[in-house]
Parts: structure tokens; C-alpha cells; sequence
């Protein structure tokens, strides 16, 4: 999303200018062109040598400053900015911005900038709910600003409310929001992830080694681009995506009927939950002791949720998931066949860097129509915009 792009990254003067020099380290991570553009208070809590040393770029705070390009230093870099982040964002600076004050280095470059702005504010609570800021936000979202809600909770200043900047992968995730495409708008996105568990006992349960990554990077990647997400998740650890309806469910049966009743408004389905094909005919009461040297465990079939949304799907495209640990194209092509699937992502397990539990992946997609692309490793989230690119085009 930013990786070689040209970020201008705006610090004012605020106790939070720390979660800036971290937010500046994640930008150079993914691979960001970023400058440093600091306003006098700013350099108060924090030196510009910090930032320096991090975006390995000078930093400006000043457009008199003596040196030969200073005077049209911010001109070139409102030019040359693909996104500019001010994080945080005072309420003093907000004002100015709301309309129109160029009286230092930072407001003047922000006159000159076309690319998109993204404001993270941040102040104590009283200065944040007031009638004044609240109205320059209002100003600045009807000029095109994009705007970060910031946190509630205790401030530096010892009130306790909304005011708090987010934390820099809070910010960051955000900017991926701001800068995706916002082709899925309208669109509502069904997805599953992660494992199922089928309890033995009240302590016991068969279950896979999913974590759900996949499906989470599928359901962050579409709320990026504007679509309407609801997420199915059996147990994981995985921290929630914004603004997506997460409902958590543990056993396949449960999953089943949630996904059937959230299947009808649903325009794209993509099912990368690993469901579990068994489950025990009779779950134990109580936790069953170690009395023998074996145990018989009588296992069920539990709901084919995939095939049965094949066969009720209407005007809507369907994917599904293929882990399998050999022949991967005529399982996958089968399974996609079998299930009446419209495209299916299939991986081998086993490798250390795809699969269950790892931050990447490597796939190939199949389609309906015979066609197959086999992808190079990636990582999930890059997969996850993948999938939903070859979706759209199909739609």
C-alpha cells in the first residue's frame, strides 16, 4: 500500500510525540520515502535527531532556517507527497488547518498539499469535546481530510476520555483503510476463519492447528476497501479487525447455523475457516479419567457447511479453501467441482512459511472455468487483496 511511496509525516506539539517516533519506524518498515516535518513545540518532547536517524532524511521545522532550500523546501515536498499523516495533531494545529493559517513550516506545506491528509488528533478530553475543535473537524472532514477517532481512556494530563492517540499499528492500519481502493463499497463480505472444537469431555476437544490469520487478513483487506464485513471466527488469539461484525463461534454445528442465516445478504462468501469434518456423538458430562489403556471415541459427521452453501448460493460468488498435503490440483478442482464453488484457494501444508499458523502463504487460485494461477509466497494480507482482485473480476 505504501511501500515506495513518498509519506510526509507531520508532528506537532503534544506529550503523545512519542508514539510518533514509532509510527515512523512502521512506515519506514513497510518500505515508506518518509520526511519529518516538526513544529516548533514539537521538538520539545522529542529531538529531531530522533527522526532523523530513523527516516534517514533531514528533518524541517523551520522554513527560515539558513539553509539554500528552506524557503521552498515544503513547496517540493507537497509536490512530491503521495500521503501526508499528522499524528498527533494539536488542537492548535487543527485549527489552523480548519481555516486556513499558514503561519509555520508545517501549516504552510499543508496549503500546498493535493494527496490525500490523514489527522490523528490528540488533546486532553475538554479540548477534544469542544464546541471549537469539534467544528474544525467537521470542516476538515467536509474538505477531504480524512480523520483518526483517537482513544478514550486515562491522558497524561489526568482526565480520563476521548483524546488519547491511538497506538502507531492502530494509526498504520488505518492508513491502509484511507489509501485502498474502495472497490468493494456496497458489497457485503461473509467470511469464516480459524479452527472448530469438538469437546470430548468438559476439558478435552478435537480440533486443527488453524489460527484463522488467513481468514482475518481476508475480512481486514475488504473493510479496507469498502466493504460491508461480517466475520465468522471459531477460537483465536488474533486481535479483531476495525469495524468489522465479528461473531465468535466454537463448534462447526454453531458455525453452520450462523453462516446460513448471515448467507442471504451476503454478495461475496469466502469460507477459510478449517471446520472440523467429525465431531463425538456423545460429549462426557464430566472429565473422563485415565481408567483404561485405550479409549473408543464414536465421531459423527458434522454439517458440510461449504457443499451446503454451494447448493443455496444464488447470485453470489463463493470460494472456498483446499489444505492438503498432496495433489493439490486435482483435490483442489475437485473439491471446487464437488462443492459448487465459483473459485477455491489451495495450499500444501507442511511448509514452514505457508499454511496453518504462519504470517505467510503460498497458493494457487482455481476457477470455475478451468483456470488456475499458482502464486509466489507472499504474505497473508498481500494473498488476502489477491483473492478479493481476482473476485472483482469475476464479478
Amino acid at each position: 500500500m505504501i511501500h515506495n511511496k513518498n509519506v510526509v509525516l507531520g508532528v506537532t506539539g503534544g506529550i503523545a510525540v512519542y508514539k510518533s517516533v514509532e509510527l515512523l519506524r512502521l512506515l519506514v518498515k513497510e518500505g515508506a520515502n518518509v520526511r519529518v516535518m516538526m513544529t516548533q513545540n514539537a521538538k520539545w518532547f522529542v529531538g529531531p535527531m530522533t527522526f532523523e536517524a530513523l527516516s534517514r532524511q533531514p528533518v524541517c521545522s523551520d522554513l527560515f532556517d539558513g539553509k539554500s532550500d528552506a524557503s521552498i523546501r515544503h513547496i517540493d515536498w507537497a509536490e512530491q507527497a503521495d500521503v501526508v499523516v499528522v499524528a498527533p495533531a494539536t488542537a492548535n494545529m487543527l485549527g489552523k488547518l480548519a481555516h486556513g493559517i499558514a503561519d509555520d513550516a508545517l501549516s504552510t506545506l499543508m496549503m500546498a498539499v493535493t494527496c490525500p491528509v490523514i489527522l490523528c488528533p490528540s488533546m486532553n478530553t475538554h479540548m477534544y469535546e469542544s464546541p471549537a475543535t469539534q467544528r474544525n473537524l467537521e470542516r476538515l472532514k467536509e474538505d477531504g481530510h480524512f480523520i483518526v477517532t483517537p482513544d478514550s481512556g486515562d491522558l497524561a494530563c489526568g482526565t480520563s476520555g476521548p483524546g488519547r492517540l491511538p497506538e502507531p499499528a492502530d494509526i498504520m492500519d488505518r492508513i491502509f483503510h484511507f489509501l485502498s481502493p474502495k472497490d468493494l463499497a456496497g458489497k457485503n463480505v461473509l467470511v469464516t476463519a480459524g479452527p472448530t472444537q469438538e469437546f470430548i469431555d468438559p476439558v478435552r476437544f478435537i480440533s486443527n492447528p488453524s489460527s484463522g490469520k488467513m481468514g482475518y487478513a481476508i475480512a481486514r483487506a475488504a473493510e479496507y476497501r469498502g466493504a460491508n464485513v461480517t466475520l465468522v471466527s471459531g477460537p483465536s488469539h488474533l486481535v479483531p479487525p476495525k469495524n468489522v461484525e465479528v461473531i465468535n463461534v466454537q463448534t462447526a454445528v454453531e458455525m453452520s447455523s450462523v453462516v446460513f442465516e448471515k448467507m442471504a445478504s451476503a454478495h461475496i462468501i469466502i469460507k477459510s475457516a478449517a471446520v472440523s469434518d467429525y465431531r463425538p456423538v456423545v460429549t462426557a458430562a464430566h472429565k473422563i479419567k485415565k481408567e483404561k489403556d485405550t479409549m473408543v471415541v464414536e465421531m459423527e459427521k458434522n454439517p458440510d457447511i461449504l457443499f451446503e452453501l454451494g447448493q443455496r448460493k444464488k447470485d453470489q460468488i463463493l470460494v472456498g479453501f483446499a489444505a492438503e498435503t498432496q495433489e493439490l490440483q486435482k483435490n483442489a478442482t475437485s473439491k471446487l467441482e464437488r462443492k459448487n464453488l465459483d473459485m477455491i484457494v489451495g495450499n500444501l501444508v507442511g511448509d514452514p512459511n505457508s499454511g496453518f499458523g504462519t504470517d505467510t502463504n503460498k497458493v494457487t487460485f482455481f476457477f470455475r472455468d478451468g483456470a488456475h494461477e499458482v502464486l509466489e509466497e507472499m504474505e497473508k494480507d498481500a494473498v488476502a487483496h489477491a483473492l478479493l482482485d481476482r473476485v472483482l473480476n469475476r464479478i
